[in-house]
């Protein structure tokens, strides 16, 4: 197996970077859509002896990160089931709105995958624009009149400040979250919300599943972290946001929904 398609081992907590790391549990990702055979297929997941966060023991290298991006799963797809996407993303807005109380401002989606979120906020009023890595991704929005750019969040600058950033099963998917974060916070209104969305490893059923010897992030090739609801809002705090409202996702599996304001 070719060196460079190895993870890349982490050294420390990539959240609150103690060095005391315990091993959690291990996972085969060989069953995952992304999956090559040059890429190794065991995962192995350690815990932060200080912060209690669980995490890979590496992240995937720039190599094997092309072969995963090369071609998105289906429903990361622009298009993807446009009918059921566009009711889901309608009542995620509907919660974004609660908490801003009205439509107003420029709506940010990171990570926008098949965009029907972004089709959503556009059609109830936010001017809207999304990042994602994949680049046809980039290009089909595009053609649908939608303001899309390849690029991480870390290096985007908008043209105004954001009254919503989205980042819907994102966070899991970055090595090191904590400067998205703080560019995040950096870039939103003053008065604007952050909204989240990732699986929740405190709730009963991750528990239930991992019991079973079923549950499926445990092997998840493209994800780096299980965060649990506590530790979310820990991280949240610690960064300039103040968690507003918890909801349970619709759009993937065993996910928690958070919104969250920015502290002044």
């Amino acid at each position: 197996m070719d060196p460079s398609l190895a993870r890349v081992l982490y050294q420390a907590c990539p959240l609150c970077e103690a060095t005391a790391l315990t091993p959690e549990h291990a996972g085969d990702c060989s069953g995952h859509p992304r999956y090559s055979s040059e890429i190794p297929a065991l995962i192995r997941w350690v815990r932060c002896s200080a912060c209690g966060h669980v995490f890979t023991e590496g992240h995937l290298s720039p190599q094997a990160l092309e072969i995963v991006f090369a071609e998105a799963i289906a429903h990361q797809r622009p298009g993807w089931d446009p009918h059921g996407s566009r009711l889901i993303s309608a009542r995620m807005v509907e919660k974004a709105r609660a908490v801003l109380g009205e439509v107003r401002g420029r709506w940010l989606d990171v990570g926008f995958g098949n965009g029907a979120l972004l089709g959503v906020a556009a059609e109830y009023g936010f001017e809207v624009a999304g990042l994602d890595l994949r680049l046809a991704n980039v290009e089909l929005m595009r053609r649908s009149g939608i303001e899309a750019h390849a690029v991480e969040l870390v290096d985007y600058r908008p043209s105004s400040p954001p009254a919503v950033i989205s980042a819907f099963d994102v966070f899991e998917h970055m090595p090191f979250p904590k400067p998205a974060l703080v560019h995040a916070r950096e870039i939103l209104a003053d008065d604007g919300v952050l909204f989240v969305s990732m699986p929740n490893s405190d709730c009963l059923v991750w528990k239930q599943l991992h019991e079973r010897g079923q549950n499926p992030y445990w092997g998840e090739l493209e994800h780096y972290h299980n965060f649990g609801k506590a530790r979310l809002y820990a991280l949240l705090a610690e960064h300039g946001f103040t968690p507003v409202s918890y909801g349970v996702s619709e759009r993937y599996y065993m996910g928690m929904e958070v919104l969250a304001r920015k502290t002044r």
